[in-house]
């Protein structure tokens, strides 16, 4: 007997099936793999703490702590977990209105969120978010991310810049003046090394690349030119020798305020971290898929994901999920099984206990470079030509979700897109369903539900009082206005019989049952009798769970034309 719910079914880490077969040349490729990662890792997870707005330390935990957890229960062989450019945005304005405490909150409330998916096997469902929406607030978020940086790549010194992107940018105008210049040449020449190492060789992380050479450049000016005007990180920051202990995060409760007040104002905030995450990573999955050969197991990995963000929080840690760059990187290097990512949160951890002192030294205007030719690369310019050549309906909910995205917040952004994108949908299945109606006659050749006798190809002759209509698509409340139109006219011409052909429909919903039930009644009122033809197997079953079968009479369903047009005549000849 098959059980509704098996745990093993979605909660089935891939890291304990492949190390049944795990070997020694295994271990060596992963460690490589993972070592690797780890360091291209290390700048990504300082610059993504940094313009969230916590800080260095924050990035890195987040990279160790999720980055382990993600790897050892994930459903992918190759993901690599940790803070990613797409929570920038929603993280820097969740800890403008409730503060850093707000933040970790919302965190676990989103790791719950998306452990439930996971067990309610919504894995496959997030992928079916529409890619115009994910085009639209993945531009947005990277116009956003260029925005965030302005201030450290100029090195201006602006204290708490306003979180919206138009006030933002009349604050960097108003402080124009502000310029660092020695900062601003430190910003550029990153950019232009982490370019130019990515042509020399892509396995050389040009991050990385650009932040060792600025920092000895920065520390060289400091120490032997005087110049002590370009910002470090430890100028800012101050970095721990290891991660802290956990603790529950600090309430930092207004007056009149509850916990559940918190919740709830929380709750938009953390829906918005869990679509985030569910789609990053199972779509950072997905391409890993191709890549390797494999198929990851979706509801595992969101139970992962939720895992993740449950637990980093008491260590201070932020939102994560799969990230697409560094997977690559894992995949590349010869990273495939999940050893490789426990191997890069090592290396992180390394990172964070042994060399907290020299991470301080790294210039904040190099970071910001960083972080620009990270949101060139999120822009996606070729998936917004591409859907500039779309339906313009796929266009127009792009930009809205971009202008969404970039102007007010991500949370609004992806609510307003997936409704757009909803509203297209159902318009178009509108569209692509159709009410034919035949008054005379029906010709065989064109149908699929008429039985044919031998090469007898003549048109089936529609009986007196009799007509036919017939619906092409799903009979869903998408259709129900047309619909509602045609059993207005019932009983108009003195009809005795309506067949309705449902060859075509390969679902009906409630709206559809409603609205077939209403049209029994409205024939019934006019002295007619309603007949259904064609109607398969699943529609049948659910008509028949509905009572409508009994209602309508077995004897008025028949599976194809030719038997509905012959009850057809009996009704009329017994009707005379």
């Amino acid at each position: 007997m098959k059980t509704f719910f098996s745990f093993k079914d979605v909660f089935s880490p891939k890291l304990f099936s492949t190390i049944r077969s795990y070997n020694k040349e295994k271990l060596l490729q992963d460690s490589i793999a993972g070592m690797i990662v780890g360091i291209v890792a290390i700048p990504l997870a300082i610059a993504f703490g940094i313009s969230s707005g916590v800080g260095p330390t924050e990035g890195l935990i987040t990279a160790i702590i999720a980055g382990f957890i993600i790897s050892a229960f994930g459903g992918s062989k190759v993901q690599i977990g940790g803070p990613t450019g797409a929570f920038i945005v929603i993280i820097y304005g969740i800890i403008q209105q409730h503060g850093l405490a707000g933040l970790l909150i919302a965190t676990i409330m989103a790791g719950i969120l998306l452990i439930l998916m996971g067990l309610f096997k919504l894995g496959n469902v997030i992928k079916f978010v529409p890619y115009p929406v994910i085009v639209g607030f993945t531009a947005g978020i990277a116009v956003t991310i260029f925005s965030t940086q302005m201030n450290d790549l100029f090195g201006m010194g602006i204290q708490n810049a306003p979180a919206d992107f138009i006030h933002k940018w009349v604050c960097y105008v108003e402080h124009w003046r502000d310029i660092n210049w020695w900062a601003f040449a430190v910003g550029i020449a990153s950019l232009f090394i982490i370019i130019g190492a990515t042509k020399i060789s892509k396995k050389i992380p040009g991050s990385l690349v650009a932040i060792v050479l600025m920092t000895l450049i920065v520390w060289l000016l400091r120490k032997f030119g005087g110049i002590t005007s370009i910002t470090t990180i430890g100028d800012l920051y101050t970095l721990p020798s290891g991660i802290p202990a956990p603790h529950l995060p600090a309430l930092n409760l207004t007056e009149g305020q509850t916990l559940l007040n918190l919740v709830q104002d929380l709750f938009p905030s953390a829906f918005t971290i869990a679509m985030l995450g569910a789609i990053e990573s199972l779509l950072s999955a997905m391409v890993a898929d191709g890549v390797i050969g494999d198929k990851h197991n979706s509801n595992t990995e969101l139970i992962a994901q939720g895992l993740a963000n449950v637990v980093t929080p008491f260590f201070g840690g932020i939102p994560a999920t799969g990230a697409i760059a560094r997977t690559m990187a894992n995949i590349n290097n010869g990273g495939r099984t999940p050893v490789a990512g426990i191997v890069h949160a090592g290396v992180l951890l390394l990172v964070l206990i042994c060399f907290g002192p020299l991470v301080g030294m790294i210039p904040m205007a190099c970071l910001a470079g960083v972080l620009l030719v990270v949101s060139y690369n999120m822009l996606g310019l070729r998936s917004i030509v591409g859907l500039a050549k779309a339906p313009k309906s796929d266009f127009i909910v792009m930009i809205v979700t971009f202008i969404l995205t970039v102007i007010f917040d991500l949370t609004i952004a992806i609510e307003v897109g997936l409704l757009l994108a909803v509203i297209l949908f159902l318009k178009r299945t509108n569209e692509a369903t159709v009410i034919r109606s035949f008054s005379d006659e029906i010709d065989p050749t064109h149908q699929n539900d008429v039985r044919l006798h031998g090469n007898d190809l003549e048109k089936l002759h529609i009986p007196p009082y009799t007509e036919v209509y017939e619906i092409d698509g799903p009979y869903f409340f998408g259709i129900a206005n047309k619909f509602d139109e045609i059993s207005q006219r019932i009983g108009t011409d003195g009809q005795k019989v309506r067949i309705l052909r449902m060859r075509k429909v390969s679902f009906i919903d409630s709206t559809g049952i409603h609205n077939l039930e209403q049209l029994y009644f409205r024939s019934q009122r006019c002295g007619m009798t309603l007949v259904l033809s064609g109607v398969n197997e699943r529609v049948f079953a659910t008509l028949e769970k509905a009572g409508l079968v009994a209602l309508i009479g077995r004897e008025n369903v028949r599976n194809h034309i030719n038997g509905a047009l012959s009850r057809a005549e009996e009704i009329v000849k017994a009707d005379k």
